[in-house]
């Protein structure tokens, strides 16, 4: 096999949402992978409805959205 082309695999912790950590081997770039969402708090997992915080990625989409409109209605403006 070739050298130098392979990722580091290492030791990490895992830590689940309840602070229960778990050692595992990974190539995660951290030491540490602290999760938000596991079998514990999962809702397929539990029954339970929860909200699942994507606000994050709704606010990125519609700021990309209102730049894309904005081009368009400049360009309409120039063509006009």
């Amino acid at each position: 096999m070739k050298k130098g082309i392979h990722p580091a695999y290492k030791t990490i912790d895992i830590v689940m949402t309840d602070g229960t950590t778990y050692k595992t081997r990974s190539c995660f770039k951290g030491d540490r992978m602290v999760l938000e969402i596991d079998s514990k708090s999962h809702p397929f997992y539990t029954g339970k409805q929860m909200l699942i915080d994507t606000a994050g990625r709704v606010d990125r989409f519609k700021k990309r959205l209102e730049k894309t409109q904005a081009v368009r209605d400049a360009k309409a403006a120039q063509g006009k």
